[in-house]
């Protein structure tokens, strides 16, 4: 009898506990989430790329340094409204499902990126300019910020154990295809229309590219379907509900933990530890992605005076390799783990950040490709493994809006504001070697983050059942667990019975 019942303290798994996951459905979701990305680094691409022709578009004609300035704060600007859409989106998707949350994203992404490419310069109608770009810029981030936790969220909960790594790093794979398509038209417009062109009419194109780019995105992310976990979680959710019911009665208790005002209450009481981590590995991501992506090609024009041309050039190279690599970074984590990929990531970064921002400045094209090619290399190991190590942080009935909680207070203070307080820092001290000091400050952050990061590699998701790819991989692991759980119950019958035996 006690054996019997040390054998049910921890029952194995069944084969109801284990979901084998559809190979279609799984590309399907992978492709959707990461076309929503794409349009997402599309404009930031582009605004990038044009950020000293829109401060001559937008902004009162003063120095270019000044203009500059003006422009990126726009641009962060849209990064301080994005908790505010995660604390709505976030919320909304672990209530909804994930499914209704990115299709109303991907729309209003699509809609305020395509309305800038109508708007109307300072020299036609002064201050409401760039009054009007704001407006754009706020309604995007407003919208992102339910965007990159939500579609994290949605393929890892899609992704077998083993292979999250792998999948979840083609989300970044469609960021750095949206930032590489955007910088790439540039590139193009400004070798075929010059200067003049683009501040007269052609930095109107890319923006204009959003619209077919969002219909497409919406078409897909409404042909998809709920994820398994949350439809777990939703079923659990209402039999709890109707078994309350049927007791003759509401749980206030209950009541007020489905409530959004309990969950957000919830997320940091009882999961600040994984917040806190959350929100040091993407600071870390972040401030490395758009000191690469954002500010490095106004660094190199702006502040080192390079050719406009040669240093997009640089920069979209670099891309190229982040996208040629990005996967393979990935799998590799799914193989090594999480930590110790973030970990060599965040060393390599204090110790080769200020080398590669010399290199940068060096001049000419070789040493500046090299120092770009080992900020690309170091951006990386983060991009390939952040999509899959965030939303293991947290437990399914949570995880949307915990996620994008913490994501987006991290970017809105330390990643979107990267440029402007970058270039910020330039201006008043005179110092080039800005750049390298802020990457080396990050680096640490991230060092100590990755430090109480708890290895997720292969491993269920917090509050899911184990997920594999074929129906053998479940039978196996069902009896696995069955024979791992007969196993610790023989030994705690053994040191029961025999408490002086050595083992």
């Amino acid at each position: 009898m006690l054996r019997i019942l040390l054998r049910r303290r921890k029952q194995p798994l069944s084969a109801q506990d284990v979901t084998v996951t559809d190979r279609p459905a799984v590309r399907k979701a992978v492709s959707a989430a990461a076309l929503g990305n794409t349009m997402e680094w599309f404009d930031f691409g582009v605004y990038a790329y044009l950020a000293g022709t829109l401060g001559r578009v937008f902004f009162p004609a003063s120095s270019p340094g000044a203009q500059v300035v003006s422009t990126f704060a726009t641009f962060a600007a849209a990064f301080l409204v994005r908790p505010l859409g995660g604390l709505v989106f976030g919320p909304l998707g672990d209530r909804i499902g994930r499914k209704r949350v990115l299709a109303a994203t991907m729309i209003m992404m699509a809609i305020s990126t395509f309305a800038v490419g109508f708007l109307p310069s300072y020299h036609t109608i002064g201050f409401a300019a760039p009054i009007l770009l704001l407006i754009c810029r706020l309604v995007q981030g407003f919208s992102t910020g339910g965007e990159y936790a939500g579609a994290t969220t949605y393929i890892a909960e899609y992704a077998p154990d083993t292979r999250r790594g792998f999948l979840g790093s083609w989300l970044d794979f469609g960021t750095f295809v949206g930032y590489s398509l955007g910088s790439g038209l540039v590139t193009l417009l400004t070798g075929v229309l010059g200067t003049d062109g683009l501040v007269n009419w052609g930095w109107r194109l890319p923006f204009l590219v959003a619209g077919p780019l969002g219909l497409i995105g919406l078409y897909m992310r409404l042909r998809l379907e709920e994820t398994p976990a949350f439809q777990r979680e939703a079923e659990q959710a209402h039999h709890d509900a109707e078994a309350v019911r049927a007791a003759g009665g509401e749980d206030p208790v209950e009541e007020a933990r489905q409530s959004g005002h309990g969950r957000l209450k919830e997320i940091f009481t009882r999961h600040w530890q994984a917040v806190l981590i959350c929100m040091g590995l993407v600071l870390l991501y972040n401030v490395t992605n758009y000191m690469v992506t954002s500010y490095l090609p106004t660094y190199m024009t702006e502040t080192l005076g390079q050719d406009p041309l040669t240093a997009q050039l640089l920069v979209l190279g670099t891309m190229v390799v982040v996208v040629l690599t990005i996967t393979t970074v990935g799998r590799t984590s799914d193989k090594w783990g999480r930590r110790p990929v973030f970990m060599a990531g965040s060393a390599a970064l204090i110790a080769l950040a200020a080398p590669a921002v010399l290199l940068i400045r060096a001049g000419g094209i070789l040493l500046p490709a090299f120092g770009c090619l080992i900020l690309g290399l170091l951006l990386v190991c983060f991009a390939g493994t952040s999509a899959s190590t965030l939303p293991a942080l947290f437990p399914t009935r949570l995880r949307y809006g915990a996620l994008s909680i913490s994501f987006n207070i991290s970017v809105s203070l330390f990643g979107g504001t990267t440029p402007l307080f970058a270039s910020a820092l330039v201006q008043a001290t005179g110092s080039a070697m800005v750049p390298a000091y802020y990457l080396m400050a990050a680096g640490v952050i991230g060092l100590i983050a990755t430090f109480f990061l708890h290895e997720t590699a292969g491993k269920p998701l917090r509050g899911s059942g184990p997920m594999v790819e074929t129906e053998e991989q479940a039978q196996a692991l069902v009896a696995k667990s069955r024979t791992e759980a007969g196993r610790r119950a023989r030994d705690i019958w053994i040191r029961l019975r025999h408490p002086w035996a050595r083992h």
